[in-house]
């Protein structure tokens, strides 16, 4: 019972009142109070008040608690009412407190809440991001599709094939948990592909409302596969990331046939919880291991003076940014640990704090679009952020689209009991496993975790649960390679690469969606410029071969008759021109020579070896 004539609580019984219904009646003081003549008037006025039907009466703090605990896991502040000391009574000091102040403590809960202090829910707000995500995982698979045949198909660079033989040879039958993936049945070119397609069909399924979590489910499988035996092309972060939020967004979505949006499918609070410390843990990450990496330019907040510049792959719009004010280089950098480090706190917080979190990530994974190339990460960031919305923060005409063909009362679960509580279990122990890589961005050593983290290293393979946190170290130096072919030792001709810096009067193109792995790969090759990765050995070899889908990944083959006889590799230092000189030239880039990445090679019995020397690979 509650007094009736009070806005505030009137408010805030409301929202109690979607945790308790069907286990406590609700009604104001003013209608029901005759019928308890043993309760003074003023103790109406002054609090709430529960009577079970025991007799038990409890007033205050201890009314709301105990009202609580009666519905199904609520039971916890009840519990430390009881049992922790001090709990009691700082409780009901706070509640007098608010009781005398009704009129500030309405204006505190308008700027927190909004006009929604009884939760709305997720139903719209879980419909939107699974969308969301089946389009992301439809960008995802074609970009990846195109490349299979090159990157690691059986004349790719890093053949799955030959790969999963040497697996099996050495593993027996534990290499089926070693590398979860449906190429165990098939590894030929035809498969591989064919898995990409299957993905693309079973996102666009879901996207269409169409048996959504089954296809997610399979979208997961497909995506995983294909990332097990990518090796060094999809070991991304954002690969495991779109991993990770299929499972997110299977389990916010029913598992019918078909879903609508007038279905009145109620998302599991815990699945939604679950998109909240993801999205938690991908950005609060960024920000951790910025700072315990102990990177002298993020401490000092001049890594945006690198950043633009040696990121993998700039757009034309990152010349711009590179040419900013230090100071305003700075200031960005501090409001981007502003944004990573304290925004995703709020993820806990009041609905408008929330909704606030999500603005200024989205922000800033908007300006991140603007500036550089990161294939679908930022876009899959951006879904995230809708998880921390709520169906009031929708137009009305969207709500009223989404407005159950029914009324919520005659409304069926959308699920039995058991598989709802089956998938509540699994989203929070999902959510359990996630404070191990966090752990691990805060530096926490596995073994504080227990038994956890060994639960979590025997499901790594599977790519649900993954370790974030880019750019931990800030590159400050550009060096590319640049591969050139020759017949005779003399003449050199370069290859030219579809997306990274090459020609440097070429204007630095946006990859919308797309992640050219190749690409990607390069610049991480030209990070350690000792000796030449193991990959880009094989990826030598290849060009030498002549392999059609290999050099389909190049933008342009200088040798279109025949492959070269020999191969070289050199190691160019990059920098933005500055402005005069591209007034001047039109030049984006200025670059000098750095030294040699692969020396000449050629090809002896299908291997390489030195021009004139000794094999450079075993």
């Amino acid at each position: 019972m509650f007094d009736g004539d009070c806005g505030f609580c009137r408010a805030w019984v409301a929202r109690w009142q979607r945790a308790i219904r069907g286990h406590v009646d609700v009604a104001p003081s003013q209608e029901v109070a005759a019928a308890h003549p043993g309760i003074p008037r003023e103790r109406f006025a002054r609090s709430v008040v529960l009577i079970e039907p025991d007799g038990a009466i409890h007033f205050g703090a201890a009314a709301v608690f105990r009202a609580l605990a009666l519905a199904p896991n609520r039971g916890a502040a009840w519990w430390a009412y009881r049992r922790v000391p001090g709990f009691a009574a700082a409780s009901e000091l706070a509640y007098r407190l608010v009781a005398r102040n009704r009129g500030t403590a309405t204006r505190v809960t308008r700027a927190l809440w909004g006009a929604h202090t009884s939760p709305p829910g997720e139903r719209i707000t879980a419909w939107i991001f699974v969308r969301l995500v089946a389009a992301v995982f439809i960008v995802a698979f074609a970009s990846l599709t195109v490349q299979i045949t090159g990157l690691f198909g059986h004349d790719g660079i890093l053949p799955a094939g030959e790969f999963l033989t040497q697996v099996a040879a050495r593993y027996g039958p534990i290499r089926f948990a070693l590398l979860p993936t449906l190429a165990w049945l098939d590894a030929s070119d035809r498969f591989l592909v064919g898995l990409g397609v299957a993905g693309m069909i079973a996102s666009g399924l879901a996207l269409v409302g169409l048996a959504p979590r089954a296809m997610l489910l399979a979208a997961w499988a497909c995506y995983v596969s294909l990332a097990t035996v990518g090796g060094d092309f999809l070991w991304f972060q954002w690969d495991g990331l779109l991993l990770e939020t299929a499972i997110v967004a299977a389990l916010l979505c029913p598992g019918s046939l078909r879903s609508r949006p007038r279905d009145g499918w109620r998302p599991p609070r815990a699945a939604v919880w679950l998109g909240r410390w993801l999205l938690f843990r991908l950005i609060f990450s960024s920000a951790a291991v910025k700072i315990t990496s102990g990177d002298p330019t993020w401490r000092s907040l001049t890594a945006l003076r690198f950043h633009y510049e040696t990121q993998p792959l700039p757009p034309w719009t990152a010349w711009y940014a590179h040419h900013l004010p230090a100071g305003f280089q700075r200031f960005s950098a501090a409001s981007m640990f502003v944004i990573e480090g304290l925004l995703p706190l709020l993820v806990v917080a009041p609905r408008r704090l929330r909704m606030l979190a999500a603005e200024g990530i989205a922000f800033l994974q908007v300006l991140i679009l603007l500036t550089g190339n990161y294939g679908f990460f930022n876009w899959l960031t951006l879904a995230l952020c809708v998880v921390l919305l709520d169906d009031g923060a929708w137009p009305a005409w969207l709500a009223k689209r989404f407005a159950p063909a029914r009324p919520p009362a005659s409304l069926r679960p959308a699920v039995a009991d058991r598989p709802r509580r089956a998938v509540t279990a699994l989203a929070l122990g999902l959510g359990l496993l996630g404070i191990c890589p966090l752990a691990s961005a805060l530096r926490v050593p596995p073994e504080a975790l227990g038994p956890l983290a060994g639960v979590y290293g025997a499901l790594e393979p599977l790519r649900t649960v993954n370790p974030y946190g880019l750019f931990a170290v800030m590159t400050t130096r550009r060096l590319e390679i640049e591969l050139e072919g020759s017949n005779d030792g003399v003449d050199w001709r370069p290859y030219a690469f579809r997306w990274k810096p090459g020609d440097p009067r070429r204007r630095p193109a946006f990859v919308p969606g797309h992640m050219p792995r190749l690409d990607w790969q390069m610049w991480f090759a030209a990070l350690d410029p000792s000796h030449p990765a193991g990959w880009f050995l094989r990826f030598a070899r290849g060009l030498l071969r002549g392999s059609p889908p290999i050099e389909r990944l190049l933008g342009t083959n200088p040798f279109p008759e025949h492959p070269p006889r020999f191969l070289r590799a050199t190691l160019f230092d990059y920098r933005f021109s500055d402005a005069a000189t591209r007034r001047a030239s039109g030049a984006w880039w200025t670059r000098e020579p750095a030294g040699v990445y692969l020396p000449p090679v050629r090809l002896q019995d299908g291997e390489l070896v030195i021009a004139g020397g000794d094999r450079t690979e075993p």
